[in-house]
């Protein structure tokens, strides 16, 4: 057996991917072959270290925003042929299923039986079933868009149209969970920006919301669209006080959004805490070298109104 494959395999060998004969004589070279023997010790410690660092989960607004970027991506992206779409590169699955006939036995077996369960599942499926909007909260999981979304004049009642494999829509108040859950959805993950728009919109009558204001503060951070930042901005500034997460965003936006009506408004809102230190810091440095001539004057009369620091 030469050396080459042995530490091609041993990393399949460390994660107990290798096939038993294809383990066996692994070992009876690895006890033969000095060097190989010491890269398999090495990728052992590796592993081993590896493992015992902790997992942590992403943020919430990380994961958010990288499902908006892959949506965006999946819009844009130009659909592949019908053979590349069947299958990407089915030689190299084969080669792994060839090596491990056990994992093949294994995909057979699980395939069969869902086979099985699916055709007794439509089967036993009651025609007049229940459509998501009868009372059942939709899962985030489930959600591939939202449509639109739309209020009623003259009252509280919310219609949402989103996507699944097809089109449902759900209306209710917006004090209704699956009305609230749909719009926090809508605010992070719609491809669509007048959808957005029309749930932050809707969403800033409830800032006082944990839920609603994390989604307010990733609109302001993240979304490309100025006016959906804009309404995000206009709805936290009554937060700006009692929330450090909330003038943090204020700050962000006002040092890095490119738009200058977004820096503007978020300018406005730091008023009730322009005597924070942090606040004071940037406040100094846009007075002096901001590009905006507006921002930089409302900076400069901010800091005359400020009482000096001994």
């Amino acid at each position: 057996m030469k050396c080459d494959w042995v530490q091609q395999s041993i990393l399949l060998y460390v994660y107990d991917e290798l096939a038993d004969d294809a383990r066996y004589e692994l070992e009876q070279h690895v006890a033969r072959c000095a060097d190989c023997s010491a890269e398999l010790r090495s990728a052992c410690e590796f592993h081993a270290r590896f493992s015992a660092v902790p997992v942590q989960d992403p943020a919430p607004n990380l994961l958010a925003a990288s499902r908006m970027r892959l949506q965006e991506s999946l819009e844009t992206a130009e659909p592949g042929g019908f053979w590349h779409r069947l299958a990407f590169d089915p030689t190299a699955w084969l080669r792994q299923v060839g090596f491990s006939p056990a994992l093949a036995a294994a995909i057979l077996m699980v395939g069969f039986a869902g086979g099985i369960g699916t055709t007794y599942s439509m089967l036993r499926r009651p025609a007049d079933l229940a459509p998501p909007s009868a009372g059942v909260s939709p899962l985030e999981s489930s959600i591939s868009g939202i449509r639109s979304v739309s209020e009623e004049p003259g009252s509280t009642q919310v219609s949402i149209k989103y996507e699944t494999v097809s089109t449902e829509e759900v209306q209710g108040s917006l004090n209704d969970q699956r009305i609230q859950q749909l719009l926090l959805f809508a605010a992070r993950n719609t491809y669509n920006s007048g959808v957005r728009m029309d749930s932050v919109d809707l969403l800033t009558q409830s800032p006082n919301d944990p839920n609603v204001r994390e989604a307010l503060i990733y609109a302001l951070r993240y979304d490309s669209n100025p006016g959906v930042r804009l309404k995000a901005v206009e709805a936290l500034g009554s937060c700006v006080k009692t929330d450090v997460r909330v003038r943090d965003a204020m700050l962000e936006a006002l040092v890095n959004d490119s738009n200058p009506g977004v820096r503007t408004e978020a300018l406005h809102s730091l008023q009730p805490v322009r005597a924070d230190s942090s606040v004071r810091a940037v406040l100094q440095r846009l007075s002096g070298s901001d590009p905006n001539l507006y921002i930089r004057s409302q900076a400069r009369t901010e800091l005359a109104q400020l009482p000096e620091i001994d």
